[in-house]
């Protein structure tokens, strides 16, 4: 894979525009019901206002559109005063806060429809793909499948262990029509040798939702341990991990969720704990150990956390899920998808214009990927960025020259028209 990560850089910067107090323990719990927040009751027949509602509740300007979720999304007001109201009430005690980890853990848990002992709040995606790509067991030539679109995040882990212990990586290009057709590619590439099998739940680069419940189930029967990069799902799909039977989930908490930059978090299933073998370790990664040799990892995969933690920014985890579930996961899933529905239509009407994102929907959500014929993805990018006011993502991942658009709670149908109005000019311009 051609990963383009320094065109990617490259055309960015220049397309771009430039012992705790129980009231701080009180902070760690759910938000009684009554709280106010300002959301309307959700009317299918008029669901303008409720969403005119949500988006209040972001900051941001009436003449830029932020449309890249999918790289950073932007936290909600709830999410930032809980983030400012935690880390007041620390630094007057001068304290970790770490008793308030246990009641966010339970928030991120059940978000994901898991237990408390099976997550650990880590700092993003990456993150949690590297612990368990270099805590499984694995040999010189033993190997490993994942997507071509696979993003550096989770690629890159897999890569170094090749470079450094003679893993082989195997890659398989996904097929945009077809959820069968993707796990056919992923069956073909197994091997005896075969122990690990990472996929992206949506990739990164076209926004390809994976079949993800049929890949577990076929790591299963090839006894191949199976994880899933989530940071394309968490907070944009509505889905349970327990549901989908994966081995592991790393997910981000800063793109679709809206928590706090540098926040993330990592699930294992309960009964394959002990298999990846914490890398990083300290002060929080045992309870019971000695000078003569004795180490016991703590229950659990907070094992992981092996070191003082920035509460805030793990409560601020825990309010962007609730915030998520106060407008409904559902809901949110097929507000974005509907949005970036709007897009595709709007896009593959223009001369020259190619949507590389699936058509299928069972392939597709909320992000929507175009190529202009002739275009590069710096150039799109800089015309929608300069004279539209449209923040989008270029793509140059693969030997791509593409733009990427993703859509959320606080986006707008009119924003998704600007977008098509734009790339039109765009295309005049040519």
């Amino acid at each position: 894979m051609r990963l383009g990560r320094k065109d990617f850089l490259k055309g960015l910067g220049v397309a771009a525009l430039g012992a705790t107090s129980a009231s701080v323990m009180d902070a760690a719990r759910p938000a009684p019901a009554d709280r106010p927040r300002g959301l309307l009751p959700f009317e299918s027949k008029n669901p303008a206002p409720f969403w005119n509602r949500v988006r209040d509740l972001y900051a941001r300007r009436d003449d830029f559109a932020y449309l890249n979720s999918g790289g950073l999304g932007p936290a909600s007001r709830p999410v930032l005063e809980k983030y400012d109201q935690v880390t007041a009430d620390l630094d007057l005690k001068v304290e970790t806060g770490h008793a308030m980890h246990e009641p966010a853990r339970k928030v991120a848990a059940e978000f994901f429809g898991v237990t408390p002992e099976e997550v650990c709040f880590v700092r993003n995606t990456t993150e949690g793909n590297s612990i368990v790509a270099c805590g499984l067991n694995m040999k010189a030539g033993d190997e490993v499948i994942f997507e071509s679109h696979a993003h550096p995040g989770g690629s890159i882990p897999w890569l170094n262990r090749a470079h450094r212990q003679g893993i082989v990586v195997r890659t398989f290009e996904p097929d945009p029509s077809s959820a069968a057709g993707n796990l056919e590619r992923i069956s073909a590439l197994i091997t005896p040798r075969t122990k690990v099998i990472q996929i992206s739940h949506v990739t990164a680069p076209t926004g390809i939702v994976m079949p993800v419940k049929a890949i577990a189930k076929l790591a299963r029967e090839k006894g191949c341990w199976f994880h899933v990069d989530g940071a394309q799902s968490g907070g944009m799909l509505n889905f349970s991990l327990r549901d989908i039977g994966c081995d592991s989930y790393a997910t981000s908490g800063h793109k679709w969720i809206g928590a706090p930059r540098e926040t993330g978090l990592l699930f294992i299933r309960r009964d394959r704990i002990d298999e990846v073998a914490p890398t990083f370790v300290g002060a929080y990664t045992s309870d019971d150990f000695s000078f003569s040799g004795k180490l016991v990892y703590v229950d659990g995969v907070k094992r992981h956390e092996y070191g003082t933690r920035n509460t805030a920014l793990i409560m601020g985890v825990a309010e962007a899920m609730r915030f998520h579930d106060e407008i409904g996961r559902q809901r949110v899933l097929d507000y974005g998808t509907d949005l970036a529905w709007r897009v595709h239509r709007g896009l593959e009407r223009i001369p020259r214009v190619t949507v590389l994102t699936p058509s299928v929907p069972e392939l597709r959500a909320a992000i929507t990927t175009f190529a202009v014929e002739g275009a590069t993805a710096a150039k799109i990018f800089g015309y929608l960025l300069d004279r539209h006011q449209l923040r989008c993502r270029p793509v140059t991942e693969d030997g791509l020259q593409a733009v990427r658009v993703s859509t959320h709670v606080f986006n707008t149908a009119n924003e998704c028209d600007r977008v098509v109005q734009g790339v039109t000019e765009f295309v005049r311009t040519l």
